[in-house]
């Protein structure tokens, strides 16, 4: 087994199609190698290697002698030897996994340095100080990343560092003389024994073995680890480690190094983007020790390096078809490139490239499409934090919806909806929301809760609502009755401005500068080509003809999801519902459903006009009565006074409401089969909706969804109601219209009995959110507390309430799928939980056959894209 890759004169062992196995870094350099680019020479120990040593701890037996052999071909290019005393050969060793994960992993310079060949480099270079500074590096670097020297008071070399220039009474690093290097060798060397408790070794080879090990340990490093989780890069592909010799940069004036972008990534623009430092070697670019210059300003240095840079960038991205980062380093006028690789990018930038690359015909349009993170195009619209802004992190909370928001704290629906209709921003903080807090959310810039997940009632409402959201934030110890609260030491009061980061989940203190989408016209073409290639149709969950039109404008076809429950929490509502759910007898029932039946109408015909020729998919009612009440004492006190009820006796009413397991008890259609005037109201409420649309000329399809059905029995129950109703409103009309029954699939019994439901279901939608909790047996609202330490551990890979469990969940989908077309082979099936907005998820749905699926309106874009790329992924 080959375990060493050598790459240099123009021919390498390697090539780019080898990322997997010589990691994006080594791969890369050996096609760099192979297109004549000047590169120097090295070799790369493949990621194999690396995941046998984390394993063994211990590198194979035959590494040491590939190693020396690809040494030796590079000691023959260079004309130099590894720990020579009069010709010295210096290397850098490098980590390079497969994707990239900038500054993730370890990086030594100048390997190879001791006092015997700092003396003979010296000497040749004639310019000693270079090399003492390149010595001085060697033993920071090595300590720190091999031996892991760090004090308890700050990094020692720097305060070393620090503490020369005050006394020397400079400000730069290059103002320090040659004596001043070589004290500052000695001063890092004594660091390294008193820290790590053994010498620095001045064996060359003992130096790189320590290295290469320390390379390959950094793969499990926390800051490594981190990234792969936020990036769902998978563990078990190791790293390569790249051996390559050093070129210097730090020589002289006529020597330098930089960073070289072919394209703005922050803009898209088509321009070379970049930083350069004359006298320096890379770090001295990626830490900020000394401020570098624009990448333009190279060509009023030296003009034919910047042409000749420029020529290398080009060709590079003509090969790779794509945007480089490129890092390059002059030695005495000579370019030497020593790495590329795809270059990261923001997603206004993401965007323009795929649209221009096409239009260059760099790409065609498919490869456009797949070319941007569907995620990324949350950020292009909603508004976003600064990036340049200096901010103050309270804490950190789950990034529930995205977008950024700044208000004044309010810790009280009411107070919110004052304070937002004297004009105010104001951001709503809870403990957790709960549809008594519908009114107090709608106005709130923000939302933030210290309880509750991913798709807790705050995260749910906040992204159908498109306003930015942080839930879950633990460290709150929010007091509603104070109107404050504390959070690591800082106290938050009613009024204190906040800035809330939806994407990141922090909660900053103050107001923070945002900056606003601009999508553009790149946008609307991607997204035209998206549409193009995608099967999926892609609708929206929307609740108001706001919502439906908005959704709409981002491209929805339908709506898969009207929550009717969202509409009775109005303040003119609210009391007529509970009117409703306090009644005795069912007359005074019926009473109340007849003061609701004209406002649910205005609001479905609403809707319907804003989705004119679109499916509208509207489920009756599914939460549970006692949400509805309230369940503190002054507002229990306030209603029985306008229900002229004694305070005991409606607060018997609302314990006798309350569940233990309220959302697997009475609710969906149990509440529909016990109160069937309920579903009755419902139903005449969207289809006269309907008919009176109709005639105005506008095209409607309603669908009408009984919730949380389980058996067949229920959901035959229901859709006679609705067609009995349907038959009375379409006489009183004078009119009929086309109409669907169908249910929401949303637990396990529906999924493994779909073939009988759908002998009476005209469709399915599944309610994934449900489904997840109802077959992984965890509550949403509460798996905050413990699914990060699964997440963080590995039991589980993902949050299941923000991707599909595609293993578990994902079977009862397939199953409910199969058993309900084999009885109704045209069967329209779609999914309209927060899922349909996921992109993994979306394509595991476009895998199983689903017609369409449904997400919040901000997420319509995103949904669209995935669709596109399920299917080209597919192709």
């Amino acid at each position: 087994m080959t375990d060493v890759y050598p790459f240099g004169g123009g021919k390498a062992a390697g090539h780019a199609g080898m990322k997997d196995l010589l990691g994006g870094k080594g791969a890369n350099l050996a096609e760099m190698t192979n297109l004549g680019i000047r590169v120097p020479p090295g070799f790369t120990i493949p990621t194999n290697v690396c995941i046998e040593y984390l394993a063994r701890s211990e590198l194979p037996s035959g590494l040491k002698a590939e190693v020396e052999a690809a040494m030796q071909s590079v000691e023959k290019l260079m004309e130099r030897r590894f720990g020579d005393a009069e010709r010295p050969l210096l290397v850098s060793v490098r980590s390079g996994g497969k994707f990239s994960m900038p500054g993730m992993m370890e990086t030594i310079l100048n390997l190879g340095l001791n006092d015997e060949s700092a003396r003979a480099l010296a000497e040749e270079a004639d310019n000693p100080r270079f090399v003492y500074d390149s010595y001085r590096r060697l033993v920071q670097m090595y300590g720190d990343v091999v031996y892991g020297v760090a004090g308890a008071t700050g990094d020692p070399f720097e305060q070393a560092l620090e503490a020369l220039k005050r006394e020397r009474g400079v400000e730069r690093d290059t103002e320090l003389t040659t004596d001043d290097l070589k004290s500052l060798v000695a001063t890092f060397k004594q660091i390294v024994e008193r820290e790590a408790g053994h010498p620095f070794p001045d064996d060359p080879w003992e130096q790189l073995w320590g290295a290469i090990e320390a390379v390959f340990r950094s793969w499990n490093g926390r800051r490594a680890v981190d990234y792969r989780r936020v990036h769902r890069i998978p563990d078990d592909m190791g790293t390569a480690v790249n051996v390559q010799a050093m070129v210097f940069g730090n020589v002289g004036e006529d020597s330098g190094t930089g960073v070289a972008f072919t394209r703005n990534p922050s803009t898209g623009e088509k321009e070379t983007f970049g930083e350069f430092l004359t006298n320096a070697q890379g770090e001295d670019v990626v830490a900020g020790i000394r401020d570098p210059e624009p990448i333009a300003k190279m060509a009023e240095w030296r003009p034919e390096l910047h042409a000749e840079g420029e020529r290398r960038g080009a060709t590079l991205e003509q090969h790779d078809r794509d945007m480089q980062d490129v890092e390059f380093t002059v030695e005495r006028g000579a370019l030497y490139l020593l790495q590329t690789r795809t270059g990261k990018r923001t997603a206004r930038a993401a965007v323009k490239m795929a649209v221009d690359m096409a239009d260059e015909g760099l790409i065609d349009e498919r490869t456009a499409v797949m070319r941007v993170d569907p995620h990324q195009l949350d950020r292009l619209l909603h508004p976003t934090v600064d990036p340049d802004a200096e901010v103050t992190v309270l804490t950190t909370g789950l990034p529930a919806s995205p977008g950024a928001a700044v208000g004044q704290a309010v810790f009280d629906a009411d107070r919110a909806a004052e304070r937002a209709g004297a004009g105010e921003q104001i951001v709503l903080v809870r403990r957790e929301t709960s549809p008594d807090d519908f009114h107090g959310m709608a106005v709130a810039q923000g939302i933030l809760t210290a309880r509750g997940g991913m798709t807790s009632h705050a995260a749910v409402v906040a992204r159908g609502m498109g306003k930015c959201c942080v839930a879950g934030a633990r460290a709150l110890q929010v007091d509603e009755v104070a109107r404050a609260f504390q959070v690591n030491g800082s106290t938050v009061r009613e009024g204190d401005w906040l800035t809330l980061d939806g994407s990141t989940g922090r909660v900053i203190l103050g107001r923070t500068p945002l900056v606003q989408p601009t999508p553009g016209e790149d946008f609307v073409r991607l997204m035209g080509w998206a549409d193009d290639f995608r099967r999926l149709r892609v609708r929206t969950n929307a609740d108001t003809p706001h919502d439906a039109q908005r959704a709409r404008e981002f491209g929805a076809e339908g709506i898969g999801l009207c929550r009717t429950e969202h509409m009775f929490f109005e303040s003119d509502r609210i009391l007529a519902m509970r009117e409703m759910i306090l009644a005795e007898s069912l007359d005074e029932r019926r009473a109340a459903l007849a003061k609701l039946l004209p406002m649910q109408r205005g609001d479905f015909e609403g809707i319907f006009r804003a989705m004119d020729g679109y499916p509208v998919t509207i489920r009756t009612l599914d939460p549970p009565l006692h949400e509805f009440l309230p369940h503190e004492d002054a507002e229990i006190a306030d209603l029985a006074r306008s229900a002229g009820l004694l305070v005991e006796q409606l607060g018997r009413a609302v314990d006798s409401l309350s569940e233990a397991n309220p959302m697997l008890g009475h609710r969906g259609c149990r509440l529909g089969i016990a109160y069937p005037e309920i579903t009755e109201m419902q139903a005449r409420a969207i289809l006269e909706a309907a008919c009176d649309v109709a005639a105005e000329g506008v095209e409607v399809h309603p669908e009408i969804m009984i919730p949380l059905v389980g058996n067949v029995a229920e959901l035959r129950h229901q859709t006679q109601l609705v067609r009995a109703v349907a038959e009375r409103v379409f006489e009183e009309r004078g009119r009929r219209v086309e109409y669907l029954v169908g249910t929401m699939i949303e637990i396990p019994r529906a999924c493994l009995t779909a073939g009988e439901i759908a002998e009476v279901a005209e469709f399915f939608s599944f309610g994934t959110n449900d489904l997840t909790q109802t077959t992984l047996g965890i509550s949403r609202d509460d798996a905050g507390r413990f699914l990060p330490l699964y997440i963080e551990m590995g039991i589980l890979s993902d949050d299941p309430f923000q991707t599909l469990d595609q293993v578990g969940v994902g079977q009862l989908v397939q199953a409910a799928v199969d058993g309900g077309r084999a009885t109704k082979p045209g069967l329209k099936i779609g999914i309209c939980g927060e899922h349909g907005g996921d992109p993994r998820s979306v394509a595991f749905c476009h895998r199983v056959g689903l017609n369409y699926v449904s997400c919040s309106p901000f997420r319509v874009p995103i949904a669209r894209l995935a669709a596109a790329q399920a299917a080209l992924a597919e192709a």
